[in-house]
């Protein structure tokens, strides 16, 4: 199936002269759609589904600089080739500045130089975003990494002092999990983090975050909700994992079990950092309480 390219353009006649080059592309095949207004080309871009995008310079009232950074804003990450009518060095590095990986000057694009540029773009456009998942992705379960828990802890605090949003923590820590590691081993103890990740992942909504905040917990960063909403969902984490045994292998199979702690911004806490101490303090409760329940910092 041929990947899609969105061509960005208000001139007709440059989606003729595009197609017309995809047409004489000598290696792979793409599909070309065309987006002739800044709005239109914006909306499509953000809703995926396109390998790369061609993007023109000038778009009536509007340029393609200013689509760039409105598209990388809102985290749209599809390689985007500038198409340019000027030479000057300029453009070229002003379009590279806002987040464009390569650019091709109109009156003096090929079939070949378009079809080098895609495949530079899309490579690159692969290579980077490989970069970003060691960057922001815990190696083991493929979940969030700490450091990318951080960076989400402050931007959504802000939201919160903002615009008035709650902002709900659950803390999620696999029981006893030390047994495990000394009676099996670190690889099976590895097995049983892979598939907590997994269950407790599969339970927020699209808008929420999961992250293995580090060694055998866990933490679901749970936008704008409230205390009763966190709190099922503390539950539902706690059932989710004691519902079926960890299959590790034909011999072992573990009954597993977790502890929750909720807190909720603005209620336990004035700052990010506050809401993190919160539910630490209501998952140790959840613990010294007998463990495979959730509590929230207001239960304590």
């Amino acid at each position: 199936m041929a990947r899609k390219i969105l061509l960005i353009d208000d001139d007709r006649l440059q989606y003729r002269l595009t197609l017309a080059n995809f047409n004489n592309f000598q290696g792979e095949h793409y599909e070309l759609e065309w987006s002739a207004t800044y709005e239109e080309g914006l909306a499509k871009l953000l809703a995926g589904g396109y390998a790369a995008c061609l993007l023109d310079f000038q778009l009536g009232e509007r340029d393609g600089l200013q689509l760039i950074r409105a598209a990388v804003a809102s985290g749209c990450r599809i390689p985007i080739v500038f198409l340019t009518a000027e030479t000057a060095e300029r453009v070229d590095v002003a379009a590279m500045e806002a987040g464009a990986l390569d650019y091709l000057v109109k009156g003096e694009i090929t079939p070949r130089s378009m079809e080098r540029s895609l495949r530079y773009a899309l490579k690159l456009g692969d290579t980077l975003e490989a970069l970003r998942r060691l960057a922001t992705r815990d190696q083991l379960t493929g979940l969030l990494n700490r450091r990318e828990f951080d960076r989400i802890i402050a931007e959504e605090e802000e939201r919160v002092r903002r615009f008035g949003h709650s902002l709900a923590l659950v803390m999620v820590d696999v029981d006893h999990f030390k047994s495990v590691n000394d009676t099996y081993g670190h690889p099976v103890g590895d097995a049983v983090l892979r598939e907590v990740a997994r269950r407790v992942a599969a339970l927020p909504r699209s808008v929420d975050r999961v992250v293995r905040f580090g060694g055998e917990e866990f933490a679901l960063v749970l936008m704008q909700t409230d205390r009763v909403s966190a709190m099922e969902v503390a539950r539902r984490v706690c059932a989710i994992v004691e519902r079926d045994p960890v299959i590790v292998s034909d011999t072992v199979a573990l009954n597993v079990t977790v502890s929750t702690g909720v807190a909720v911004l603005p209620e336990d806490g004035k700052s990010g950092s506050a809401l993190i101490v919160a539910a630490d303090k209501a998952l140790y409760t959840a613990k010294a309480r007998g463990r495979n329940r959730a509590v929230g910092f207001n239960e304590i």
